[in-house]
C-alpha cells in the first residue's frame, strides 16, 4: 500500500485516539506527542491541557529511558504507568521519537487499556514516527 503522506509527517490521527477512548471504558483522554513534548494529535482535552500533558508525559518517558539506561541493560521503555487516587496515566512508546499518553479513571481495566494502546500503535506505527530535530540553521547537505 502506498501513501501520499511524506515520511515523518503525521496525518490527522485524532480519530484513532477517539476510537481508543471509546473502546476502553472509563478512558477519558489521549495525546500523541513527540518524545520532546510537542502535541501531534489529541482527543478529549483542550489545547492548553494537551500541551501540559505532552510536556509531563515526555518527562515521564525520559525518566523511564534513564532508568532503562542505568538499571535495565539499556532496555527500551515500553510503558510508564502513574497510579493516582482517581486516575491512571499511561505513557507508552508509539514509534521512533513518539509517545502515546492516555488518562483513564481508576475503574479502567489497566490490562485492557495497555493492550488497546499497543494494538493502536502497531496498526499505525509508520505514521507515528517523529524525525529528530536539527539545530536551527543546520544544513541538510554537506560539502558546501
Amino acid at each position: 500500500m502506498t501513501t501520499d503522506m511524506p515520511s515523518g509527517q503525521v496525518a490527522d490521527l485524532d480519530w484513532l485516539l477517539s476510537g481508543l477512548v471509546q473502546r476502553v471504558p472509563y478512558t477519558r483522554n489521549a495525546v500523541l506527542l513527540s518524545a520532546d513534548g510537542l502535541v501531534k494529535s489529541l482527543h478529549g482535552m483542550d489545547a492548553d491541557s494537551a500541551d501540559h500533558m505532552a510536556a509531563l508525559a515526555a518527562g515521564l518517558y525520559s525518566l523511564g529511558r534513564s532508568a532503562g539506561a542505568r538499571f535495565g541493560d539499556n532496555g527500551e521503555v515500553r510503558q510508564v504507568v502513574v497510579e493516582l487516587d482517581s486516575t491512571l496515566l499511561f505513557v507508552s512508546t508509539a514509534g521512533s521519537g513518539t509517545c502515546l499518553a492516555v488518562l483513564a479513571g481508576r475503574e479502567a481495566d489497566a490490562a485492557v487499556l495497555g493492550y488497546e494502546m499497543t494494538m493502536l500503535v502497531k496498526s499505525v506505527r509508520p505514521y507515528l514516527m517523529t524525525p529528530a530535530r536539527q539545530a536551527a540553521g543546520a544544513s541538510a547537505t554537506t560539502g558546501l
